[in-house]
């Protein structure tokens, strides 16, 4: 099983988006573009309200595709898009690369939940043909930055829950593939909270 959905997560690489590089960035003229960015992902990228996500350490290849993505109306957001709008490609590579540089925050899991996250993050159900988490997302959370797979070291919860709920209703999409889209759709409510809690805390 695990081999299957590694090979599907290769398949898949572009899944986040196009394949190609939108170029290195600028991590000194990323951290004097990110200042407004701070006010609602917090100091440094490490988000203190659980709705917004933390940008530290997420992946500078995928922040820019994001920000792309909201700018050119394909992930929907009415605070993100009208932001991402006035940001040139140099503008997205340079808060990717600073984002990125930047230490990703450490929480606490919820210790009701946690264990069973980790249960279905590491080992996935191959009954209902659910692959583990950590086949694209990495043993502790890191993604896979070559394959846009972004990191979820240091996301809150809540944010995570959300975004499993937009990929499973079709609110949010992946291009390519859908990977994430089929995944969501086959997690039970339970199954969400579950691992949303061992993200939460995971290292």
């Amino acid at each position: 099983m695990m081999k299957r959905f590694l090979a599907l997560a290769a398949v898949v690489s572009g899944a986040f988006g196009g394949s190609a590089s939108l170029g290195a960035g600028n991590v000194e003229a990323g951290a004097t573009k990110a200042v407004v960015c701070q006010a609602c992902h917090g100091a440094n990228g490490a988000s203190q309200n659980p709705i917004w996500p933390s940008l530290a350490g997420l992946g500078s290849d995928y922040i820019a595709q994001q920000l792309q993505l909201f700018k050119d109306g394909k992930r929907a957001n009415p605070v993100m898009m009208p932001n991402a709008a006035a940001l040139t490609p140099d503008d997205m590579a340079d808060l990717g690369a600073y984002f990125d540089s930047q230490p990703s925050p450490s929480l606490e899991a919820d210790p009701s939940y946690w264990k069973a996250g980790e249960k279905l993050y590491r080992g996935g159900d191959p009954v209902r043909a659910i692959p583990a988490c950590m086949a694209c997302h990495g043993a502790t959370g890191r993604g896979a930055q070559a394959a846009k797979f972004p990191s979820l070291h240091g996301q809150q919860s809540v944010y995570v829950s959300k975004q499993l709920h937009d990929y499973a209703s079709g609110a949010r999409t992946t291009g390519a593939g859908n990977i994430m889209q089929t995944i969501a759709k086959r997690l039970s409510e339970d199954d969400m909270r579950n691992v949303a809690a061992y993200v939460q805390g995971i290292r």
